[in-house]
């Protein structure tokens, strides 16, 4: 078992804590960033389908030189592809364009009125048994929707949005109630933590930025992890170094005071949220 805080301990699993979100990174530029991301020491990738990113994503693993097996590669089907067969091709798509025969987590992406979850969900736990995916999970989800999805099938992970600005209380309850990992993305809240005056002050007690802050703030938390996106270099290993300072029980307080239900990620046909 590792004790290292660069990863978290999820249904006997170790995953590492720190990820990187490729959302908009594609092409040669693309690949480079995720080759990138993992020679500084990210070991934790994550992708969807919808993104139109995964022969980049890819690509940027083959360049990297790590090991696949030190990879927790994640991705997702898109929610007109929640059908039995349409998810089975969106998968054989994805790991075409990987060029690899398994990914580590498939996460539906978002949920669909028009599909009962207990489709998609059964056809990727086919799927699992068959080798293609190791663990499932699911993203955009409402608390009662995780609830109900923990009955359908084993799960290891749920992910949605979650930043200083957006308590996800209800969530990371029945994650805590089932050992799921929380995976947050949209973790600075696309640029809003910088300007925080809260996490900027006590950025400057540790000698850290306001981003770096939010990021360590999330990793303290039980079985959290986060996705930070980034596209230039300096800000990979920028959010990379959190590692090295730990927020007192006061700072960890103030920082989840700034909830404002600051919802950034809500298209039309998101479910009907609890807040």
């Amino acid at each position: 078992m590792r004790i290292d805080e660069h990863y978290v301990r999820v249904q006997g699993l170790d995953v590492p804590a720190l990820g990187f979100g490729t959302w908009g990174l594609k092409g040669t530029s693309g690949a480079e960033a995720v080759a990138d991301a993992l020679r500084t020491g990210y070991r934790h990738i994550d992708t969807a389908r919808s993104y139109g990113n995964e022969t980049a994503v890819g690509e940027g693993i083959r360049r990297s030189g790590v090991p696949r097996e030190e990879i927790f590669l994640v991705t997702k089907v898109w929610r007109d592809h929640l059908r039995r067969d349409a998810l089975r091709k969106s998968v054989r798509a994805s790991l075409h364009d990987l060029r690899l025969p398994w990914v580590d987590l498939l996460l539906i992406h978002w949920p669909s009125n028009q599909v009962p979850m207990e489709e998609p969900l059964e056809t990727m736990q086919e799927l699992r048994e068959e080798g293609s995916v190791r663990y499932l999970g699911v993203s955009n989800f409402t608390p009662e929707m995780v609830q109900h999805a923990t009955t359908v099938e084993p799960l290891l992970a749920v992910q949605a949005e979650y930043h200083p600005f957006l308590s996800q209380r209800s969530l990371l309850e029945v994650a805590a109630a089932h050992d799921l990992m929380f995976t947050a993305y949209s973790p600075l809240a696309r640029g809003r933590v910088q300007n925080s005056r809260t996490l900027q002050e006590i950025g400057q007690r540790h000698g850290k930025t306001a981003a770096q802050v939010a990021l360590r703030w999330l990793l303290q938390q039980p079985r959290v992890t986060a996705i930070p996106r980034a596209s230039r270099g300096r800000h990979r290993r920028e959010n990379f170094d959190v590692f090295d300072f730990r927020l007192d029980d006061e700072e960890m307080e103030r920082i989840a005071a700034l909830d404002e239900a600051g919802r950034i990620v809500d298209p039309s046909f998101a479910p009907v949220w609890d807040r």
